[in-house]
């Protein structure tokens, strides 16, 4: 499996990005449960939102409200939608499935 994630950028407080997360491989996308993450410089690297193959979603406190995680199956792709974007949210974001990360994608936010 290879995850190649996308999207990130510099936005002003307010803004919004939306990130992509391309899968590759011989595991089936559809079912699998896919998450992002991301790690703020100093410190651990922290769960934002979970998709299953279902589509169940959930997120991380910090986030409800603001981010939307979503899948296409035919392009085998998750994205994140960041809106109202924080300083705080400044980070690498990385997607993951399974024991496979993608290379991550930095996001920053500035005031």
């Amino acid at each position: 499996v290879q995850l190649q994630a996308s999207g990130g950028g510099l936005v002003q407080a307010g803004g919004s990005l939306r990130l992509s997360c391309v899968f590759s491989g011989s595991m089936i996308f559809s079912i699998r449960t896919m998450y992002w993450f991301r790690q703020a410089p100093g410190k651990q690297r922290e769960l934002v939102a979970s998709i299953t193959g279902s589509s169940d979603t959930n997120y991380a406190d910090s986030v409800k409200g603001r981010f939307t995680i979503s899948r296409d199956n035919a392009k085998n792709t998750i994205y994140l939608q960041m809106n109202s974007l924080k300083p705080e949210d400044t980070a690498v974001y990385y997607c993951h499935c399974s024991t496979t990360w993608g290379q991550g994608t930095q996001v920053t936010v500035s005031s």
